[in-house]
C-alpha cells in the first residue's frame, strides 16, 4: 500500500529537523555543581582554575563551585543530591557511610594524600613530642579533623585516649586561645591553624607543629567525592571533571604564585600574599608527598589505605572497619602518565 505525499512530506521534514537540532544539542555542556569544604581560600586555587581557564569545558561540562561549611556538609551537600560532586575530608565521608547504610557515596581523587590534621602548642610550653601532651588542655571544635582523629595519634605514639582533656570552642576563638596562653594546646589543620597563630602575633619560631602523619597517623586527607547517581548516569562527566583538575593541579604545584589569581578573581577580598603561603604550604604538606610520587596524584595505596580505615574506624567508634573498596573508586582517575610530576 502506497504512502500519501504529505504523510511522506511530514517525516522527510521531522527527520531533518530532528538531524539539524542533534549537532546543536550535543553542544550543550552538562550542568554540574561542586562544593567545597570551606572558603575560596589557596587551597581552592586548581578548581577556581579548572573553572576559568575552561578545562572544564573543555571537557563539555558546565561546573558551578561553590564554597562550603565544612567537611560533613560537603558529604551531605552530596548525599541529598543538592551537589553531583564535591571536595571533603576522606574521614568524614567514612564517617557519614558507617551512619548511613546504601549510601554508596565514593571518593573519587585523592587530593591530600596525608592528613594536614596536627596538634599546635606554643614553644615556651617546653612540649616537643607527643608524650609532652599528657594531662595538657586541648582546644578544638567537636568537628575538627584532629580532635576527632585524636584516638588515632594517641594509638600511634603509646598514649591513653583520655591522655588530655578537651575544651570544645568555636574554630574563630581556637588559635585565639592558644596565643593567649588560655590552653595547652588545639588541633586544626596545619596550613591553617599556622597561619592564624601568626595572624594573632604568635611567631612563626615560637609554634611547635605536631604533624599527625609525622607521627604514625596514616590517615588520608580530603579527596573529590561524587553522588552514585552521577557516577552511575554519567561517567564520562566524572572522569571530565578529574582530568580538567589534574590539569589545573599540576599547573598549580608547579607555580602556585600564578594560581592564586584565580582565587583573587573569585574574592577580590582575599590577603594573596597570605593565601599564596596557605597554599605552598598545602601542596608541601599534604599533596606532594613521596607516596604520591610513586603512585601518581589522586590515587591511593589500596594497603594503606585499609589500614587508614582501620585508624578511622577505631578513632570515630565506628562498627566495623569499611573495604577500601566501597569508599575509594579509582576507575575515573586520569591516565597514570597524566598524574605524575616530574
Amino acid at each position: 500500500m502506497s504512502v500519501p505525499f504529505n504523510a511522506c512530506r511530514r517525516l522527510f521534514i521531522a527527520a531533518s529537523l530532528a538531524f539539524l537540532a542533534a549537532p546543536v544539542l550535543a553542544d550543550i555542556p552538562t550542568k554540574l555543581k561542586f562544593t567545597l569544604d570551606w572558603r575560596f581560600e589557596g587551597p581552592s586555587a586548581p578548581f577556581l582554575m579548572a573553572k576559568a581557564k575552561g578545562y572544564f569545558a573543555a571537557e563539555g561540562l558546565d561546573v558551578e563551585i561553590d564554597s562550603g561549611a565544612g567537611s560533613a556538609g560537603a558529604v551531605t551537600r552530596v548525599a541529598t543530591g543538592a551537589y553531583e560532586m564535591g571536595f571533603a575530608d576522606f574521614n568524614a565521608l567514612v564517617e557519614y557511610d558507617a551512619k548511613t547504610p546504601n549510601s554508596k557515596i565514593q571518593a573519587v581523587y585523592m587530593v591530600y594524600n596525608a592528613t594536614p590534621a596536627a596538634v599546635f602548642v606554643l614553644k615556651k610550653s617546653g612540649i616537643t613530642k607527643p608524650a609532652d601532651l599528657v594531662g595538657k588542655t586541648l582546644a578544638a571544635p567537636i568537628f575538627d579533623a584532629g580532635r576527632k582523629a585524636w584516638p588515632a595519634f594517641a594509638k600511634s605514639n603509646k598514649l591513653a585516649v583520655d591522655a588530655v582533656k578537651w575544651q570544645t570552642v568555636e574554630p574563630a576563638l581556637r588559635e585565639t586561645l592558644l596565643a593567649r596562653g588560655d590552653v595547652d594546646g588545639i588541633t586544626g589543620f596545619y596550613f591553617t591553624s599556622l597561619l592564624n597563630l601568626e595572624a594573632r602575633g604568635v611567631k612563626t619560631e615560637d609554634i611547635v607543629a605536631l604533624k599527625f602523619p609525622d607521627f604514625g597517623v596514616e590517615l588520608y586527607g580530603n579527596a573529590i567525592i561524587a553522588s552514585p547517581k552521577l557516577m552511575a548516569e554519567n561517567p564520562k562527566a566524572v572522569a571530565g571533571v578529574l582530568r580538567a583538575f589534574n590539569k589545573a593541579l599540576k599547573e598549580t604545584i608547579a607555580n602556585p604564585v600564578a594560581a592564586i589569581a584565580y582565587v583573587k578573581e573569585r574574592d577580590p577580598l582575599i590577603n594573596v600574599d597570605l593565601e599564596t603561603r596557605r597554599l605552598k604550604l598545602a601542596l608541601d604538606s599534604s599533596v606532594v608527598t613521596p607516596e604520591v610520587k610513586s603512585v601518581g596524584l589522586g590515587a591511593v595505596t589500596p594497603e594503606r589505605l585499609q589500614r587508614s580505615l582501620a585508624e578511622t574506624a577505631e578513632a570515630y567508634a565506628l562498627p566495623k572497619v569499611p573495604a577500601a573498596a566501597d569508599l575509594f573508586n579509582a576507575n575515573f582517575l586520569p591516565a597514570k602518565a597524566d598524574r605524575m610530576l616530574k
